[in-house]
Protein backbone atom coordinates (compact mmCIF):
# COMPACT_ATOMS: atom_id res chain seq x y z
CA UNK A 1 0.00 0.00 0.00
CA UNK A 2 1.41 3.37 -1.06
CA UNK A 3 1.28 6.00 1.70
CA UNK A 4 1.85 9.74 1.57
CA UNK A 5 3.39 11.25 4.69
CA UNK A 6 2.81 14.98 5.03
CA UNK A 7 5.01 16.98 7.37
CA UNK A 8 4.37 20.42 8.84
CA UNK A 9 7.89 21.47 9.92
CA UNK A 10 8.75 23.97 12.64
CA UNK A 11 11.93 25.00 14.39
CA UNK A 12 11.19 22.96 17.51
CA UNK A 13 8.93 20.17 16.20
CA UNK A 14 7.67 18.32 13.13
CA UNK A 15 4.07 17.13 12.84
CA UNK A 16 3.54 14.21 10.44
CA UNK A 17 0.34 12.70 9.02
CA UNK A 18 0.07 9.54 6.90
CA UNK A 19 -2.64 9.18 4.24
CA UNK A 20 -3.45 6.00 2.33
CA UNK A 21 -4.17 5.73 -1.40
CA UNK A 22 -7.79 6.74 -0.80
CA UNK A 23 -6.72 9.87 1.10
CA UNK A 24 -7.82 8.49 4.47
CA UNK A 25 -5.84 9.40 7.56
CA UNK A 26 -3.92 6.41 8.94
CA UNK A 27 -2.04 8.07 11.77
CA UNK A 28 -0.42 11.33 12.82
CA UNK A 29 2.27 12.12 15.34
CA UNK A 30 4.41 15.04 16.49
CA UNK A 31 8.16 14.66 16.88
CA UNK A 32 10.77 17.04 18.33
CA UNK A 33 13.16 18.59 15.81
CA UNK A 34 16.17 16.81 17.29
CA UNK A 35 18.33 13.85 16.28
CA UNK A 36 16.31 11.61 18.57
CA UNK A 37 13.08 13.03 17.18
CA UNK A 38 14.23 12.39 13.61
CA UNK A 39 15.06 8.77 14.42
CA UNK A 40 11.64 8.37 16.05
CA UNK A 41 10.01 9.83 12.92
CA UNK A 42 11.86 7.35 10.71
CA UNK A 43 10.87 4.41 12.92
CA UNK A 44 7.24 5.56 12.82
CA UNK A 45 7.34 5.77 9.01
CA UNK A 46 8.81 2.26 8.64
CA UNK A 47 5.28 0.91 9.12
CA UNK A 48 4.68 1.83 5.45
CA UNK A 49 7.51 0.53 3.23
CA UNK A 50 5.96 2.12 0.13
CA UNK A 51 5.94 5.75 1.22
CA UNK A 52 6.38 9.20 -0.22
CA UNK A 53 7.23 12.20 1.93
CA UNK A 54 5.68 15.63 1.41
CA UNK A 55 7.36 18.47 3.30
CA UNK A 56 5.88 21.95 3.42
CA UNK A 57 8.41 24.58 2.42
CA UNK A 58 11.28 22.20 1.65
CA UNK A 59 13.27 25.23 0.49
CA UNK A 60 12.68 27.15 3.71
CA UNK A 61 11.74 25.99 7.19
CA UNK A 62 11.51 22.39 6.01
CA UNK A 63 14.93 22.35 4.32
CA UNK A 64 16.89 20.62 7.14
CA UNK A 65 14.34 17.81 7.43
CA UNK A 66 13.87 17.42 3.67
CA UNK A 67 17.62 17.30 3.04
CA UNK A 68 18.12 14.73 5.78
CA UNK A 69 15.39 12.53 4.34
CA UNK A 70 16.82 12.76 0.82
CA UNK A 71 20.28 11.90 2.16
CA UNK A 72 18.68 8.76 3.63
CA UNK A 73 17.40 7.87 0.13
CA UNK A 74 13.79 8.82 0.77
CA UNK A 75 11.46 10.17 -1.92
CA UNK A 76 10.53 13.72 -0.88
CA UNK A 77 8.24 16.27 -2.53
CA UNK A 78 8.21 20.00 -1.84
CA UNK A 79 4.71 21.33 -1.08
CA UNK A 80 4.30 25.13 -1.32
CA UNK A 81 2.62 26.66 1.72
CA UNK A 82 0.02 28.36 -0.50
CA UNK A 83 -1.24 25.03 -1.85
CA UNK A 84 -1.47 23.54 1.63
CA UNK A 85 -3.37 26.62 2.84
CA UNK A 86 -5.92 26.31 0.03
CA UNK A 87 -6.58 22.68 0.89
CA UNK A 88 -6.98 23.57 4.56
CA UNK A 89 -9.45 26.37 3.83
CA UNK A 90 -11.56 24.17 1.55
CA UNK A 91 -11.59 21.20 3.90
CA UNK A 92 -13.99 20.54 6.74
CA UNK A 93 -13.35 22.01 10.15
CA UNK A 94 -13.84 25.66 9.18
CA UNK A 95 -10.23 25.98 7.99
CA UNK A 96 -8.81 26.09 11.51
CA UNK A 97 -5.01 26.19 11.47
CA UNK A 98 -3.33 23.65 13.71
CA UNK A 99 -0.19 21.61 13.19
CA UNK A 100 -2.06 18.28 12.73
CA UNK A 101 -4.48 19.90 10.25
CA UNK A 102 -1.56 21.46 8.36
CA UNK A 103 0.22 18.10 8.13
CA UNK A 104 -2.91 16.47 6.69
CA UNK A 105 -3.28 19.33 4.20
CA UNK A 106 0.33 18.93 3.07
CA UNK A 107 -0.17 15.20 2.53
CA UNK A 108 -3.45 15.84 0.67
CA UNK A 109 -1.71 18.23 -1.73
CA UNK A 110 0.99 15.67 -2.52
CA UNK A 111 -1.65 12.94 -2.87
CA UNK A 112 -3.77 14.85 -5.39
CA UNK A 113 -1.57 17.43 -7.10
CA UNK A 114 0.78 16.78 -10.00
CA UNK A 115 3.97 18.57 -10.89
CA UNK A 116 5.32 19.10 -7.38
CA UNK A 117 9.07 19.59 -7.21
CA UNK A 118 11.05 16.60 -6.06
CA UNK A 119 13.63 17.50 -3.44
CA UNK A 120 17.21 16.62 -4.38
CA UNK A 121 20.50 16.74 -2.52
CA UNK A 122 21.91 20.26 -2.35
CA UNK A 123 24.59 20.90 -4.96
CA UNK A 124 26.98 23.60 -6.16
CA UNK A 125 24.09 25.95 -6.90
CA UNK A 126 23.45 26.26 -3.16
CA UNK A 127 27.05 27.44 -2.64
CA UNK A 128 26.54 30.17 -5.24
CA UNK A 129 23.20 31.11 -3.70
CA UNK A 130 24.76 31.52 -0.25
CA UNK A 131 27.70 33.54 -1.55
CA UNK A 132 25.55 35.93 -3.62
CA UNK A 133 23.23 36.48 -0.67
CA UNK A 134 26.25 37.23 1.51
CA UNK A 135 27.53 39.75 -1.03
CA UNK A 136 24.08 41.34 -1.20
CA UNK A 137 24.02 41.71 2.59
CA UNK A 138 27.48 43.32 2.64
CA UNK A 139 26.60 45.72 -0.19
CA UNK A 140 23.46 46.71 1.70
CA UNK A 141 25.50 47.37 4.83
CA UNK A 142 27.94 49.49 2.83
CA UNK A 143 25.07 51.52 1.37
CA UNK A 144 23.61 52.12 4.83
CA UNK A 145 27.01 53.20 6.16
CA UNK A 146 27.56 55.64 3.29
CA UNK A 147 24.09 57.10 3.84
CA UNK A 148 24.95 57.71 7.49
CA UNK A 149 28.20 59.32 6.35
CA UNK A 150 26.25 61.61 4.02
CA UNK A 151 24.06 62.78 6.93
CA UNK A 152 27.11 63.71 9.02
CA UNK A 153 28.89 65.46 6.15
CA UNK A 154 25.87 67.67 5.51
CA UNK A 155 26.58 69.33 8.89
CA UNK A 156 30.35 69.42 8.37
CA UNK A 157 30.70 70.48 4.72
CA UNK A 158 28.62 73.26 3.11
CA UNK A 159 26.24 71.54 0.72
CA UNK A 160 27.35 68.11 1.91
CA UNK A 161 29.16 65.54 -0.20
CA UNK A 162 28.37 64.80 -3.83
CA UNK A 163 26.67 61.63 -4.96
CA UNK A 164 28.65 58.43 -5.51
CA UNK A 165 30.55 59.04 -2.29
CA UNK A 166 33.50 56.72 -1.69
CA UNK A 167 35.68 56.15 1.34
CA UNK A 168 38.63 57.99 -0.26
CA UNK A 169 36.53 61.04 -1.17
CA UNK A 170 35.03 61.18 2.31
CA UNK A 171 38.47 60.85 3.88
CA UNK A 172 39.77 63.72 1.73
CA UNK A 173 36.85 65.93 2.79
CA UNK A 174 37.39 65.15 6.45
CA UNK A 175 41.14 65.76 6.20
CA UNK A 176 40.48 69.28 4.94
CA UNK A 177 38.19 70.13 7.85
CA UNK A 178 39.01 71.78 11.16
CA UNK A 179 35.95 71.17 13.35
CA UNK A 180 35.06 73.99 15.70
CA UNK A 181 33.15 73.11 18.83
CA UNK A 182 32.39 69.83 20.53
CA UNK A 183 29.33 68.88 18.37
CA UNK A 184 31.34 69.40 15.16
CA UNK A 185 34.28 67.45 16.59
CA UNK A 186 32.02 64.56 17.55
CA UNK A 187 30.49 64.53 14.06
CA UNK A 188 33.99 64.54 12.54
CA UNK A 189 35.09 61.64 14.74
CA UNK A 190 31.98 59.61 13.92
CA UNK A 191 32.40 60.31 10.21
CA UNK A 192 36.02 59.14 10.43
CA UNK A 193 34.85 55.90 12.05
CA UNK A 194 32.26 55.42 9.29
CA UNK A 195 34.95 55.85 6.63
CA UNK A 196 36.90 53.04 8.31
CA UNK A 197 33.72 50.93 8.36
CA UNK A 198 33.19 51.52 4.63
CA UNK A 199 36.74 50.45 3.85
CA UNK A 200 36.37 47.32 5.94
CA UNK A 201 33.10 46.45 4.20
CA UNK A 202 34.68 47.00 0.78
CA UNK A 203 37.45 44.57 1.72
CA UNK A 204 34.89 41.98 2.78
CA UNK A 205 32.90 42.52 -0.44
CA UNK A 206 36.06 42.05 -2.50
CA UNK A 207 36.84 38.85 -0.61
CA UNK A 208 33.39 37.33 -1.17
CA UNK A 209 33.48 38.38 -4.83
CA UNK A 210 36.76 36.49 -5.20
CA UNK A 211 35.06 33.41 -3.73
CA UNK A 212 32.15 33.89 -6.14
CA UNK A 213 34.53 34.11 -9.10
CA UNK A 214 36.20 30.86 -8.06
CA UNK A 215 32.89 29.09 -7.50
CA UNK A 216 31.53 30.22 -10.89
CA UNK A 217 34.69 29.00 -12.61
CA UNK A 218 34.20 25.60 -10.96
CA UNK A 219 30.66 25.41 -12.37
CA UNK A 220 31.94 25.57 -15.99
CA UNK A 221 28.89 27.60 -16.96
CA UNK A 222 28.41 29.09 -20.42
CA UNK A 223 26.61 32.10 -18.93
CA UNK A 224 29.87 34.04 -18.92
CA UNK A 225 29.76 33.99 -22.72
CA UNK A 226 26.67 36.23 -22.67
CA UNK A 227 27.36 39.94 -23.09
CA UNK A 228 26.89 41.77 -19.81
CA UNK A 229 27.19 38.71 -17.55
CA UNK A 230 30.10 38.59 -15.13
CA UNK A 231 30.80 36.21 -12.25
CA UNK A 232 28.38 37.95 -9.86
CA UNK A 233 25.40 37.86 -12.24
CA UNK A 234 26.26 34.31 -13.34
CA UNK A 235 26.32 33.24 -9.69
CA UNK A 236 22.93 34.89 -9.16
CA UNK A 237 21.40 33.02 -12.10
CA UNK A 238 22.90 29.67 -11.10
CA UNK A 239 22.12 30.07 -7.41
CA UNK A 240 18.52 31.21 -7.81
CA UNK A 241 17.49 28.86 -10.63
CA UNK A 242 19.09 25.62 -9.46
CA UNK A 243 17.97 22.80 -11.75
CA UNK A 244 16.64 24.59 -14.84
CA UNK A 245 14.97 21.39 -16.04
CA UNK A 246 12.12 22.09 -13.65
CA UNK A 247 10.97 24.65 -16.25
CA UNK A 248 9.52 22.75 -19.26
CA UNK A 249 9.90 25.67 -21.70
CA UNK A 250 11.44 29.10 -21.98
CA UNK A 251 7.96 30.53 -21.43
CA UNK A 252 7.72 28.90 -18.00
CA UNK A 253 11.17 30.25 -17.20
CA UNK A 254 10.15 33.75 -18.31
CA UNK A 255 7.12 33.60 -16.03
CA UNK A 256 9.44 32.63 -13.16
CA UNK A 257 11.78 35.56 -13.87
CA UNK A 258 8.88 38.01 -14.17
CA UNK A 259 9.75 38.88 -17.78
CA UNK A 260 6.62 37.37 -19.33
CA UNK A 261 4.29 40.36 -19.86
CA UNK A 262 0.69 40.20 -18.73
CA UNK A 263 -2.03 40.98 -21.25
CA UNK A 264 -3.99 44.16 -20.49
CA UNK A 265 -6.02 44.47 -23.69
CA UNK A 266 -9.36 46.24 -23.90
CA UNK A 267 -11.59 46.27 -26.97
CA UNK A 268 -9.55 47.00 -30.07
CA UNK A 269 -6.51 48.06 -28.05
CA UNK A 270 -4.03 45.23 -27.62
CA UNK A 271 -1.53 45.94 -24.86
CA UNK A 272 0.63 44.10 -22.38
CA UNK A 273 1.70 45.40 -19.01
CA UNK A 274 4.60 44.78 -16.69
CA UNK A 275 4.50 41.63 -14.59
CA UNK A 276 5.35 42.02 -10.90
CA UNK A 277 5.30 38.27 -10.40
CA UNK A 278 8.27 35.93 -10.39
CA UNK A 279 11.65 35.92 -8.69
CA UNK A 280 12.61 39.58 -8.25
CA UNK A 281 16.30 38.79 -7.77
CA UNK A 282 16.42 37.07 -11.16
CA UNK A 283 14.42 39.92 -12.65
CA UNK A 284 16.93 42.45 -11.30
CA UNK A 285 19.83 40.40 -12.66
CA UNK A 286 18.23 40.48 -16.11
CA UNK A 287 17.70 44.23 -15.73
CA UNK A 288 21.39 44.76 -14.97
CA UNK A 289 22.32 42.61 -17.95
CA UNK A 290 19.94 44.55 -20.19
CA UNK A 291 21.29 47.94 -19.07
CA UNK A 292 24.85 46.88 -19.90
CA UNK A 293 23.75 45.85 -23.39
CA UNK A 294 21.70 49.01 -23.97
CA UNK A 295 24.61 51.28 -23.07
CA UNK A 296 27.24 49.50 -25.16
CA UNK A 297 27.39 48.36 -28.79
CA UNK A 298 25.85 44.89 -28.83
CA UNK A 299 23.07 42.85 -30.39
CA UNK A 300 20.98 43.82 -27.37
CA UNK A 301 21.48 47.50 -28.10
CA UNK A 302 20.47 46.97 -31.74
CA UNK A 303 17.37 45.06 -30.64
CA UNK A 304 16.47 47.81 -28.14
CA UNK A 305 16.79 50.53 -30.76
CA UNK A 306 14.71 48.51 -33.21
CA UNK A 307 11.90 48.31 -30.66
CA UNK A 308 12.10 52.07 -30.13
CA UNK A 309 11.81 52.55 -33.88
CA UNK A 310 8.67 50.42 -33.86
CA UNK A 311 7.03 52.97 -31.57
CA UNK A 312 7.58 51.37 -28.17
CA UNK A 313 8.45 53.50 -25.19
CA UNK A 314 11.92 53.12 -23.60
CA UNK A 315 10.42 51.08 -20.74
CA UNK A 316 8.50 48.82 -23.12
CA UNK A 317 11.59 48.30 -25.26
CA UNK A 318 13.61 47.41 -22.15
CA UNK A 319 10.98 44.86 -21.11
CA UNK A 320 11.17 43.26 -24.55
CA UNK A 321 14.95 43.05 -24.24
CA UNK A 322 14.71 41.51 -20.76
CA UNK A 323 12.41 38.81 -22.13
CA UNK A 324 14.87 38.13 -24.95
CA UNK A 325 17.72 37.87 -22.44
CA UNK A 326 15.64 35.56 -20.26
CA UNK A 327 15.39 33.17 -23.20
CA UNK A 328 19.15 33.39 -23.76
CA UNK A 329 19.89 32.64 -20.11
CA UNK A 330 17.47 29.69 -20.22
CA UNK A 331 19.27 28.24 -23.26
CA UNK A 332 22.65 28.54 -21.54
CA UNK A 333 21.43 26.94 -18.32
CA UNK A 334 19.82 24.12 -20.29
CA UNK A 335 23.03 23.54 -22.25
CA UNK A 336 25.02 23.48 -18.99
CA UNK A 337 22.67 20.86 -17.51
CA UNK A 338 23.10 18.60 -20.56
CA UNK A 339 26.82 18.43 -19.78
CA UNK A 340 26.28 17.58 -16.13
CA UNK A 341 24.92 14.47 -14.39
CA UNK A 342 21.31 14.52 -13.28
CA UNK A 343 20.71 15.73 -9.72
CA UNK A 344 20.38 13.06 -7.09
CA UNK A 345 16.75 12.40 -6.24
CA UNK A 346 16.28 8.93 -4.87
CA UNK A 347 12.96 7.17 -4.50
Amino acid sequence: MSVTIGVDPHKASHTAAALDQAGQLLDQQQFPATDAGYQALRRWAESWPQRCWAVEGAGGMGRPLAQRLVADREHVLDVPAKLAARVRVLSTGHGRKTDPVDAVSVAAVAHNAAGLRQVVVEDHAVVLHLLTNRREDLVGMRTQTINRLHRLLVDLVPGGARRNLTANRAAALLAALTPAGQPALTRWQLATELVADVRQLEERIAAVEARIKTAVAQSNTSLLELFGVGPVLAARFLGEVGDVRRFPTKHHFAAHTGTAPLEASSGQVIRHRLSRAGDRKLNHALYMMAMVQVRRPSTGQAYYRRKLAEGKSPKEALRCLKRRLSDAVYRCLLADQHHQPSPVGLA
